[in-house]
């Protein structure tokens, strides 16, 4: 029989072929919806912009009042801990630029892809391992239909859109909310809060935080299909495989977020 090592290596190379082979999978997904985005019409078979729309909808109009809540609450409580820990220096006045940098740099988009993440990544993983369960992928495929086509790319171009945009919203409602909260405790008005925040941010750092966002999107979409297609053992696969999708969604999340600060910050 072979010993406790042999097993242990046996399973961790079962398990990093399996990660090698979502990932592929991944690369899979995200080639082809590019394909049938860029050559759709021409075969006839476009992608439909109202699937666009309508989800697009559901990611961004539907995730405005939690993610408003969310972004207000970071923005204040960031404001918070900003004043108490630069007062032991007597350096409160300069919390500002350090509050603005934290949230459009790094806060916003980390909140809207966690937000998005858990929200619509995990309703998509379920409404593609409920359609697989029922064979309705491979009807499509019968019909003629590209599953591709039909699943991914439409949430792909509705996260691409939304997600930034979201972060943008975020932007504002969680500055907002630091600025209600530095102007009472520094005695200050919040056009003078606005003028400094304004002072202390560059282009650079907006597009930074897009970018973030950006591929946040991506990863989201990616993780929900993937893990969606690998659905098997009706409902309760369904449900574990959301839980998953939402776990490997946060995780590249972070993991990408960790990696983009450092080479961009180098």
């Amino acid at each position: 029989m072979p010993g406790p090592l042999t097993r242990l290596a046996d399973r961790v190379g079962r398990k990093a072929v399996s990660a090698l082979d979502e990932m592929g999978f991944a690369a899979h997904l995200l080639g082809r919806s590019l394909y049938w985005l860029a050559v759709g019409h021409q075969r006839r078979q476009p992608v439909r912009m109202s699937s666009i729309v309508a989800q697009a909808m559901d990611i961004g109009i539907g995730a405005l009042p939690i993610l408003s809540v969310l972004a207000f609450t970071i923005g204040v409580m960031l404001a918070v801990q900003g004043i108490y820990t630069l007062r032991m220096f007597g350096a409160e006045s300069r919390v500002t630029t350090g509050i603005a940098l934290s949230l459009v740099r790094e806060f916003s988009a980390l909140i809207t892809g966690i937000l998005v993440a858990g929200r619509s990544g995990s309703a998509l993983a379920a409404r593609v391992g409920t359609m697989k369960i029922n064979q309705e992928i491979d009807a499509l495929t019968v019909m003629g239909i590209d599953p591709i086509r039909y699943l991914v790319a439409p949430p792909l171009v509705a996260m691409l859109v939304m997600v930034p945009a979201l972060t943008l919203w975020s932007h504002l409602v969680s500055l907002a909310g630091a600025g209600l909260y530095v102007s009472a405790a520094l005695d200050i008005s919040f056009g003078a809060y606005v003028g400094q925040v304004i002072d202390a941010l560059r282009l650079s750092d907006l597009a930074h935080g897009l970018s973030k966002s950006a591929i946040f999107s991506v990863l989201i979409t990616l993780v929900g299909v993937v893990n969606g297609a690998l659905v098997e053992g009706g409902a309760e696969g369904v449900g574990r495989m959301t839980t998953r999708s939402v776990v490997h969604a946060l995780s590249a999340i972070l993991v990408t977020d960790m990696i983009f600060a450092y080479a961009v910050t180098r």
